[in-house]
């Protein structure tokens, strides 16, 4: 193997070939041109500038040439009266005008002009367009999409028809339904379009058309409503649990409270929480006072009126609960209230266990025509009518009826005064004490207090009958039997040509059948005769006095057998003749 040393391999390589003048001339020329043409590039490019092409117009609007802050300002100038101008919409053949910030269109000046090509640029295609000319462009209008949804929907509004849903109401406890309805409205493509392209043309005018718009909630969906939610709200009461206290809500009073709405596509019910809490209210006491169970006449006859816990609750917690169940079925309607309760001490089962359910007695009298007996009578036969007696209560009727003054509603009559006519408040009402203290007897209670008057007015029953005083002379018995007792008073008032009449009736379960005997008169006295000087005297036709003797028979419903018998003994005084002189002198 031979190796080859350096220098060798150096000593035998060609030797290069000297260059030719000619190459350098090509450099030389090359390096010119491009001198020349750079400079020339660049004086174009100084000349061009930040300016829109010659002959380029936006719009219509002529910028070209200008520097890029002048052409904006030569096309808002130019555009100003039609960017300022309404536009005028049509919908077959109706007309209406929309202004173009209603529709949320405008104008972006600066990104027109930079779209015209008013900007700096090194590119020879720039440089080319500025000096060969521009074209006829359209400005760039930019576009707000919510003004422009709410002016169609606005147009649709004055000249469309607005879908209607399917509704479901209640009247009461019968649902009606409402059918849906399909509307029109502007289609908001092809409005948007010729919106966008009335903006700025010469002739503002944009035809719209109509498409058929849909509800959101079609007939199925309210029959599906219906059958899930309307129809179960009216089958049955719903019971809102208020501690131990139930309050009933019947479907007549309550679908008042209940409205339809649509919420998203939806129909869905509403509570009105004041509606409803006004509702709850009037079977409840007021906050913290509750009010017991009675017994009272309706349409003629005895009804348990339920008691009234009292409760504060706020109306919403009643709301919430009463949507709960509204919708449930039977067994499955009762839902508890969020409240602070008071529970009446006297309940509706406490109630319904007097058994107040029939007439067990009733009287009658009558009374000669007196104004001032039509107004004492008939204020005291107010104040007794329903009275309820429970087992061991005692009546009072100077208790129930109170004092006869003015403020209680009593004018002056003739009362019996020792033995004498004489005027004071509440003359008369001794007719209502007669009327009840009969009512009483034959109900079978048990007489406690009762004063016959002092003298026999034919008009009562002899032996039967009491007179009242404020406040010594009382009418008092009590109701012994294991039953409620409601007392109904009432009275027809008399006429010049008519007796008044005075009815009292007792109302409970049958506990006796009372019979009665009026023994002979006897221990007959006479009268006197008085002579009297006084104001307040009162002439007088006087009659005899005497004794006599009354029984009441006790047996039990539909039995003969006497349980046992009760004497009532009278003794009439004589009813003096009263002769009046005049008064004397002072």
């Amino acid at each position: 193997m031979t190796r080859v040393t350096d220098w060798e391999a150096t000593s035998q390589a060609p030797r290069p070939r000297p260059e030719r003048k000619g190459g350098w001339a090509v450099v030389v020329t090359l390096v010119g041109l491009v001198v020349v043409f750079g400079g020339a590039y660049a004086a174009a490019h100084y000349v061009a500038g930040d300016k829109v092409p010659r002959g380029t117009t936006v719009a219509g609007v002529e910028i070209g040439g200008l520097a890029q802050d002048e052409a904006v300002t030569a096309l808002e100038d130019g555009l100003a009266p039609r960017v300022e101008r309404d536009l005028r919409v049509r919908v077959g053949d109706q007309e209406g005008n929309v202004s173009p910030a209603e529709a949320g269109l405008s104008v972006d000046y600066a990104a027109s002009v930079a779209a015209a090509g008013g900007e700096r640029s090194w590119a020879p295609g720039r440089l080319w367009t500025y000096f060969t000319g521009g074209e006829d462009l359209d400005a760039e209008v930019v576009v707000d999409d919510d003004a422009m949804t709410a002016a169609l929907d606005g147009v649709s509004a004055d000249f469309g028809t607005p879908p209607q849903d399917a509704g479901v109401s209640f009247k009461g406890t019968r649902i009606r339904t409402t059918p849906a309805a399909a509307g029109q409205a502007v289609d908001p493509e092809t409005g948007r379009e010729a919106l966008v392209a009335a903006f700025l043309a010469d002739d503002p005018l944009a035809d719209l058309t109509f498409v058929t718009t849909d509800p959101d909630v079609t007939d199925d969906d309210a029959q599906s409503f219906v059958d899930s939610f309307a129809n179960p709200a009216v089958s049955a009461p719903v019971k809102l649990q208020f501690g131990r206290s139930p309050v009933l809500l019947r479907p007549a009073d309550y679908t008042a409270a209940i409205s339809v709405e649509v919420q998203d596509g939806e129909l869905t019910p509403q509570v009105d929480d004041e509606v409803l809490g006004a509702l709850v209210k009037r079977r409840t006491g007021e906050p913290g006072a509750p009010v017991d169970a009675t017994v009272r006449l309706v349409n003629g006859k005895p009804k348990v009126i339920r008691a009234k816990p009292g409760v504060t609750f706020e109306p919403e917690a009643v709301s919430t609960a009463f949507l709960s169940v509204v919708d449930q079925p039977a067994g499955e309607r009762t839902a508890a209230v969020e409240s602070t309760v008071s529970e009446p001490d006297f309940t509706t089962k406490d109630a319904k266990a007097l058994g107040v359910k029939e007439k067990v007695s009733s009287f009658t009298t009558y009374y000669p025509h007196a104004d001032y007996r039509n107004t004492n009578i008939g204020r005291a036969a107010e104040l007794v009518n329903g009275t309820l007696l429970k087992p061991g209560d005692v009546f009072s009727l100077n208790g129930v009826v109170g004092e006869r003054t003015r403020e209680n509603g009593f004018t002056e009559g003739f009362i019996i005064s020792n033995g004498i006519f004489k005027e004071d408040l509440g003359g008369g009402v001794s007719q209502m004490a007669t009327t009840t203290f009969n009512a009483m007897f034959f109900a079978g209670l048990k007489d406690i207090e009762h004063k016959p008057h002092s003298f026999y007015i034919d008009r009562y029953p002899v032996g039967r009958e009491a007179t009242v005083a404020w406040p010594t002379v009382d009418l008092k018995f009590e109701n012994d039997t294991p039953y409620g007792v409601l007392v109904q008073a009432s009275v027809t008032p008399s006429t010049p040509t008519t007796s008044g009449v005075v009815t009292v009736t007792m109302w409970s379960t049958k506990t006796w059948d009372i019979t009665t005997k009026t023994g002979e008169r006897y221990n007959f006295t006479s009268p006197a005769t008085r002579t009297l000087d006084t104001p307040d005297c009162y002439p007088n036709t006087g009659y005899g006095g005497f004794d006599i003797n009354v029984w009441r028979y006790f047996r039990e419903p539909g039995s003969s057998d006497l349980v046992r018998s009760e004497k009532f003994h009278t003794t009439y005084t004589p009813s003096d003749t009263v002769i009046c002189k005049p008064p004397k002198t002072p």
